[in-house]
């Protein structure tokens, strides 16, 4: 295999040693570097979500329209993250991720130009489309470089980034739009993209292009694929607004999705060279660690969609008081971090990923007796919990899971491994953006039926609101009118705390029972760093 032993103009020049060989050093840069570009592909999924408003505004998109900015950037990155293990066997690591961050750069500076909500739409998913590429290779890049406890602690880094982007995105959002403007949620892009495209080709070199799976690849399972996921992404970002299966186009998206879904798994068991490497899912720890990953994925990023919601909706937060609300839970997995570091090696990771999992369960029940005065105070201990847990979620799961699958299974099964978070966030998002709309509309009936005239704080906080406005007015039929619609409205209100609630529960329930799955299973031991010839 050919790789790279040094620093400076002899960087280029081949060498015979095994990546895990090379100079701690070296291996610490070129993963660092490769985790730029991880870091803002996945920024980029949540970056624009404190920013919807102002981006419609200045493309003169309705709320339908500009929704499609982040809508497309998902359904892009969610198609090309299990492509990327065959792609970077075709062309290698190193070129892919080169290409793949030059093309992101250029598309968030395409991005920043956008002419109209069209434009946007598109190079948004070309965005997405590069970004996502360049997420799996990093996870196989760190199992390549590193062995051992090294392995663990490569791990922990890049499980903390993979956690930290969603979290961090609305916070950094928020702020870059109050202070500058929306454009530059894409201009600050350009510098990490370029260091990135620069660094790539010089640091990075664990393996070789093979044109040669351009031939007798699965192409038909590459259609089936796309069109299983790019219209079960859609599905699941467009349902809880248009009421699921009441709208035609959802309908029909759904049954392409059901088709092509179960053919791209019929054709991927069946196929000799098949894009996707299902048949890891026999292994018992990849199976688990898959579903492992898609818990996690629903709870970061359902939560992360859910508080900024409640805080923007009930509360009347601007983009900036809800990025430094949410802010805690980035301060706590850094410090996570160093705890994590410190004990990764000396205690089994099965137990620490249960104690993650445990502890995000706890967060999203305290989260539950979540009420309309809630603010950055009463969210600070949830939120520490969730920050904290996140890091114990994440990076065991990437060890036991990809840590002992042998170095030519790695890359496709960790696209598998990916997409099944990706994956549990939408499918996370879309079930709460239904719970909310369903229970809100249940726990307004259940409170609309105790307001009635025979309830004597009813009938005393409508006659002091009442005097209030008439005295102000001079107007009693007004007054009296604008009463009632303000009982109407803090009765919805409370309605809505209540559904935001129900899902916070909802999410618990998947954690608490992830925790009892952990025993399944097994401890494992990392394979012997590969020869070479391996290579």
């Amino acid at each position: 295999m050919s790789t790279v032993a040094t620093f400076g103009p002899a960087a280029i020049a081949p060498s015979t040693a095994s990546p895990s060989n090379l100079p701690t050093s070296h291996k610490v840069l070129a993963l660092g570097i490769m985790c730029i570009g991880f870091f803002i592909a996945y920024l980029d999924i949540q970056i624009v979500a404190a920013s919807i408003k102002e981006i419609g505004g200045g493309l003169s998109a309705s709320q339908d329209e500009v929704s499609w900015v982040q809508t497309s950037y998902l359904i892009a990155e969610i198609i090309v993250i299990p492509l990327s293990g065959w792609l970077s066997r075709v062309m290698s690591t190193r070129w892919l991720f080169t290409a793949s961050a030059a093309g992101f750069t250029l598309a968030s500076l395409l991005c920043a130009h956008a002419w109209d909500i069209q434009s946007m739409i598109v190079f948004r998913a070309l965005q997405g489309f590069l970004g996502g590429s360049m997420i799996p290779m990093v996870f196989t890049s760190a199992l390549t470089f590193f062995q051992g406890k090294q392995r663990v602690l490569a791990a922990s880094l890049v499980g903390a980034l993979a956690s930290l982007a969603p979290t961090f995105g609305p916070v950094v959002g928020g702020w870059i739009t109050d202070n500058w403007s929306w454009h530059w949620l894409f201009y600050i892009n350009i510098a990490p993209g370029l260091l990135v495209t620069l660094l790539v080709p010089v640091l990075v070199n664990i393996d070789r292009p093979n044109l040669g799976l351009l031939k007798g690849a699965d192409y038909l399972g590459i259609v089936l694929m796309a069109l299983f996921l790019g219209c079960l992404e859609y599905v699941l970002e467009e349902g809880p607004r248009w009421d699921w299966f009441g709208d035609e186009t959802i309908r029909y998206c759904a049954w392409i999705s059901a088709l092509t879904g179960a053919g791209f798994i019929i054709r991927s068991l069946s196929y000799s060279q098949p894009l996707v490497d299902l048949r890891a899912l026999r292994i018992r720890n990849f199976a688990l660690g898959s579903w492992f990953s898609f818990v996690t994925g629903l709870g970061i990023f359902s939560t992360v969609y859910l508080t900024p919601l409640f805080l923007g909706r009930i509360r009347g937060f601007d983009a900036w008081q809800i990025g430094t609300a949410l802010l805690s839970a980035g301060v706590f997995q850094i410090f996570a971090v160093a705890v994590y570091s410190t004990v990764a090696n000396r205690i089994d990771l099965r137990w620490l990923m249960m104690f993650g999992l445990a502890c995000f369960a706890v967060a999203m029940w305290l989260l539950a007796s979540v009420t309309h005065d809630w603010g950055w105070r009463e969210l600070l201990i949830p939120q520490a919990f969730r920050g904290f847990a996140q890091q114990f979620c994440v990076a065991p799961v990437v060890t036991l899971t990809l840590g002992s699958l042998p170095p030519e299974r790695l890359k496709s099964a960790s696209g598998l491994f990916n997409l099944m978070r990706n994956l549990g966030g939408a499918i996370g998002i879309a079930a709460c953006g239904t719970i909310l709309n369903d229970r809100s509309n249940l726990h307004f009936q259940h409170i609309a039926d105790h307001l009635s005239v025979v309830n004597s704080n009813v009938t005393e906080l409508l006659n002091s609101t009442n005097a209030g406005y008439a005295q102000a007015w001079g107007d009693p039929v007004h007054a009296q009118a604008a009463a009632l619609k303000n009982l109407w409205v803090l009765a919805f209100r409370e309605a809505q705390v209540q559904a935001f609630a129900d899902a916070y529960l909802a999410i618990a329930a998947c954690f608490f029972l992830a925790v009892f799955m952990v025993p399944l299973m097994r401890k494992v031991s990392p394979p012997q760093a590969p020869s070479a010839e391996a290579h």
